[in-house]
């Protein structure tokens, strides 16, 4: 009888004994591992791409060189370094002018201002600034009727998001808003839950050499608009007139911003621009307000320049809203200003003279 094959045998038979035949692997028994590490693979993919498209958002948008990214860009890359620098809301950055300060000056001056910002974001801005360019001569910072309400929601984040490696930034911004940790840790997580204006197809689009239409200069941001009637509406909304916020979280930030300023030798004006002159009546505690400016700066021996008393803030052509001058009342209001800081600084030259003078004839007088 035909022995079996040796290939259907558990073993084999040699002249040294026995040993186990050799088998092919099993199909089945692989399957799960091969889906496995294919699965492991496609999110590895994936994640990696995720990886390499933020940072090639982030890259695009820190080489925006123009719009409000790019007045940001050369603010956090060092290349500002101005004498003066404007501090504050969208009121600083549509209202302060500094070509027109620098051409009555004669110094250079640059505007820090941020559209929908409150204070304590003014002052994260602010520091993120000094840690990157050279100190300034003088801070301008520019104050509202709401300037001790704090922030809810930071405005426009992936301005930000870029930048959030710098801790002087981060960690103000994190407290305001936790999720900031989010967009510092998580790719894309900023750019596609927090930011709601697509602001990574700007950053992509730089990449490929495109960039924004220029409206900043200098970081003042023209606002060539004419009278809304957003005014009429509000005030038709609030007949009784309207109440801000003196939060004492804001009080102690406005100080905070005081001492920054100390701290570093800088000096420091608070200004209040020009607001319509409706508005001003409508501010049912303005009292109050203006009363911790003064309380705030008379302790610090702050300079306190207030234009509520503007020769034109009632006239509506020079302004867009209540809140806004428009870029004809922004050129107005900026020579007004520097013709006024440009007094300032002469007053202050003029005392080092004499203050100077005063200690040569000490030094010199007989004993």
């Amino acid at each position: 009888m035909t022995a079996a094959p040796s290939y259907l045998e558990t073993e084999e038979k040699g002249s040294i004994g026995t040993r186990p035949v050799s088998r092919k692997p099993s199909p089945g028994r692989l399957a799960p591992l091969a889906a496995l590490w294919r699965l492991v693979c496609f999110f590895g993919l994936v994640i990696a791409l995720v990886f390499v498209m933020n940072a090639l958002v982030g890259s695009g948008l820190r080489r925006i060189k123009t719009s409000s990214y790019g007045a940001w860009n050369r603010a956090m890359q060092g290349k500002v370094n101005a004498d003066v620098i404007i501090s504050g809301s969208s009121r600083a950055a549509y209202d302060y002018d500094p070509r027109v300060i620098e051409a009555v000056t004669g110094v250079s001056a640059f505007n820090l201002g941020r559209n929908g910002s409150q204070t304590d974001v003014q002052l994260a801005v602010l520091k993120a600034y000094l840690e990157h360019n050279r100190k300034p001569r003088l801070i301008v910072h520019s104050l509202d009727a709401f300037t001790f309400v704090t922030t809810r929601e930071v405005y426009d984040p992936a301005l930000y998001i870029p930048y959030l490696k710098d801790e002087q930034l981060y960690r103000p911004l994190r407290q305001i808003n936790p999720n900031f940790f989010k967009s510092r840790y998580l790719p894309l997580y900023g750019y596609v839950v927090e930011d709601m204006n697509f602001s990574w197809v700007l950053g992509l689009g730089a990449l490929l050499g495109w960039s924004p239409k220029e409206n900043y200069f200098l970081g003042f941001s023209p606002q060539n608009r004419k009278w809304t009637g957003e005014f009429q509406k509000y005030q038709a909304a609030n007949p009784e007139g309207v109440s801000f916020a003196v939060e004492p979280a804001g009080v102690q930030v406005l100080d905070q911003l005081i001492q920054l300023c100390q701290q570093n030798g800088i000096q420091l004006v608070f200004v209040y621009p020009p607001e319509y002159s409706e508005m001003e009546a409508m501010t049912n505690n303005r009292e109050q307000i203006f009363a911790k400016f003064k309380e705030l700066a008379t302790r610090a021996n702050v300079p306190i320049w207030d234009y509520s008393d503007w020769r034109y803030d009632g006239n509506r052509d020079l302004f867009y809203n209540s809140q806004h001058l428009n870029a004809g009342g922004a050129a107005i209001f900026s020579r007004d200003f520097a013709d006024r800081l440009k007094s300032y600084f002469a007053e202050q030259a003029a005392a080092v003279r004499g203050s100077e003078a005063s200690r040569q004839e000490r030094s010199s007088a007989p004993n």
